[in-house]
């Protein structure tokens, strides 16, 4: 029965790991993206540091330089970007 134990166990942690690290992955294209998004709205940012995801498609955006933007897409189907 401990060798089940530990087999499950064993199984538990390596899927943890492997979850935790497909949202590290996520996580980084998304800053890349929100920051792209951010320059070719002409917005000063520089780079993208962190990300807080406020809705679907909503998105609080924290930038090296200390500037913070909600970036979302508007009723109209448009990515908008407003300063906080």
């Amino acid at each position: 029965m401990s060798k089940r134990i530990e087999a499950w166990t064993l199984i538990a942690v390596i899927s943890t790991l492997f979850t935790a690290s497909s949202f590290a992955a996520d996580d980084a294209s998304l800053l890349k993206d929100l920051t792209a998004v951010i320059a070719l709205l002409g917005l000063p940012c520089g780079q993208v540091v962190s990300a807080t995801e406020l809705g679907n498609n909503d998105h609080l955006a924290t930038c090296k330089d200390g500037n913070r933007y909600r970036v979302f897409v508007n009723g109209a189907g448009r990515v908008v970007a407003q300063k906080q």
